[in-house]
């Protein structure tokens, strides 16, 4: 887990994990549930959409907390109630 606060992308995050996609804008691409490019690897928030606003920062990390929990159980077996 990498917590971040501000409202630009953090150039480390991407030089320091191989194979997570970034766009023109430096920003993390990743799908509506928050899976970048990398297995297992999920962002939200600023560090995706670039600045927005506190509510859609929150209600990311809520679609990426609801992804992690379907691909953990999925990946492990159990079934996901997301």
């Amino acid at each position: 887990v990498i917590m971040a606060l501000g409202t630009s992308p953090n150039p480390l995050i991407p030089s320091t994990t191989e194979g997570l996609e970034i766009n023109k804008w430096q920003c993390i691409v990743a799908d509506d549930a928050g899976q970048t490019s990398r297995e297992g690897v999920f962002a939200g928030g600023d560090a995706v959409t670039g600045s927005a606003t506190v509510i859609l920062a929150m209600g990311a990390g809520k679609e990426a907390a609801a992804g992690i929990d379907k691909y953990i159980k999925e990946k492990y077996g159990e079934k996901s109630h997301a």
